[in-house]
């Protein structure tokens, strides 16, 4: 094996990347990233280290949600603070229903490059390269937005700061507060069919902090909650640019992110994604699925966390529904045998993507929800935890998935079909998840 750095993944295959026109002008811009400040800190990373140990022992419960692919234009506050909402309604519910903590990861300030399934697409006689997420390229099928352009890991950068100074400046400030929860919550929640439940959620919780406070046992914690960052590290030269050795400590840390991952299409033992993350610090996820081995796995687990330290790796699974059953069980079975630790999380959306008749892609509600209540169910039966889920959200109302209880239908998604990528789970269905996961571990 290779001596690691954060530059040998450039002795590996590596898949899912850019081509770009000029060398030079990306290795000025790469050069550049290099020496802009971190985006999160060496801290912050070891912190969420050690509660996702908890979640892998049961202690605790890991809730990473977010959109497929974030675009340039979200950086704003109010679709930030609807972000941020959304996985706060649903942490809540998870707090009341399962009395665990819960660990609030987003799919946010850095989800900016997609995998693609094709180097390029055609239209109307014209190819032009795949859109890669607006770190890459543009969405317009047009010559000038679908070349990659190197300026866009800047924008991509500064994109990511703001949000998470913005995110940092809510949380700090008090938008958390469990005794104002009407801060945070959504305007359009009170048409949801879930808004009484939730709304009985908060009223339970708000007594019991009350009782404690009498008790004298009110805590900060109270006041305020930790948001932590995650998204896929699909772009090698951007991740390495932001990977830094840190004073006083003996590792280096991918400081573009706290949680990041490595996709189902670039998982290869021997790809240049897996030779970068196996030597960062970052606690790191593997999407695992339909078509990996039991031996993959194995050797992704001793590749990534050769010293089996608590709350380094989470293995990711998506199936879909009709594979889990078969599917799942010899991952499990595997890393039993190996003796090593892991954080088992289940993402129920990608194995379930279809294409409707009129050509939008979508997922459908009963779908998602039936495979994430077998992942909780096969896990238990093989005597493992199921310690957190992984959903594509957002705290809009759009109509991308079909189902939930209002009934979405094929018709529906013409009315507020919005993602340029994958489908999310808008806020009612959202909520709905949220409290299916609650239901079921009380049955």
């Amino acid at each position: 094996m290779i001596e690691w750095s954060p530059a040998s993944w450039q002795r590996k295959s590596a898949r899912q990347q850019a081509t770009y026109p000029s060398e030079e002008k990306l290795s000025e811009v790469l050069n550049q990233l290099s020496v802009l400040p971190p985006l999160v800190t060496s801290w912050e990373i070891e912190s969420l280290k050690v509660q996702l140990a908890a979640a892998a022992r049961g202690e605790a419960f890991l809730l990473q949600g977010g959109d497929c692919a974030e675009n340039f234009s979200d950086c704003t506050s109010p679709i930030i603070a609807n972000k941020l909402k959304i996985l706060l309604q649903m942490s809540l519910m998870l707090i009341h229903g399962l009395n665990k903590r819960v660990i609030r990861v987003g799919r946010i300030a850095g989800q900016y490059a997609k995998p693609r399934s094709a180097e390029s697409e055609t239209r109307g006689g014209s190819t032009l390269p795949s859109y890669r997420g607006d770190l890459v390229n543009g969405p317009a099928f047009t010559p000038a937005d679908r070349i990659p352009d190197p300026i866009r890991l800047l924008r991509g950068y500064g994109r990511a700061a703001m949000t998470l100074n913005f995110i940092r400046a809510l949380s700090e400030s008090g938008f958390a507060d469990l005794h104002h929860p009407e801060n945070w919550d959504l305007d359009f929640v009170q048409h949801s069919p879930q808004a009484s439940e939730y709304r009985r959620v908060v009223s339970d919780l708000a007594a019991s902090l009350h009782f404690m406070e009498t008790l004298g046992a009110g805590s900060s914690e109270l006041n305020r909650v930790q948001f932590f960052t995650s998204h896929e590290g699909l772009h090698l030269p951007y991740e390495q640019a932001l990977t830094r050795r840190v004073p006083n400590r003996a590792s280096h840390y991918n400081l573009s992110t706290h949680l990041p991952w490595i996709g189902f299409r670039t998982a290869a033992i021997e790809g240049a994604h897996v030779e970068y993350f196996r030597g960062i610090a970052n606690p790191v996820g593997v999407k695992v699925g339909a078509g990996m081995s039991a031996g993959q796995v194995q050797q992704l687990l001793e590749r990534l966390n050769p010293e089996d330290e608590p709350g380094k790796l989470a293995l990711i699974h998506r199936f879909g529904v009709n594979q889990i059953a078969e599917g799942l069980p010899p991952l499990i079975e595997a890393v039993q045998k190996s003796g090593r630790s892991v954080l088992w999380v289940c993402d129920p959306m990608h194995g379930n993507t279809e294409n409707t008749a009129s050509g939008y892609k979508t997922r459908r509600y009963d779908k998602i929800l039936s495979e994430l209540k077998q992942a909780f169910d096969i896990h238990s039966q093989q005597g493992s935890i199921l310690g957190g889920v992984h959903f594509e959200l957002t705290g809009d109302d759009v109509t991308e998935c079909i189902g939930g209880a209002r009934g979405l239908n094929e018709t529906d998604l013409e009315r507020a079909y919005l993602t340029q990528v994958d489908p999310r789970l808008n806020y009612e269905q959202a909520m709905e998840m949220a409290m299916a996961i609650v239901h079921h571990s009380a049955e």
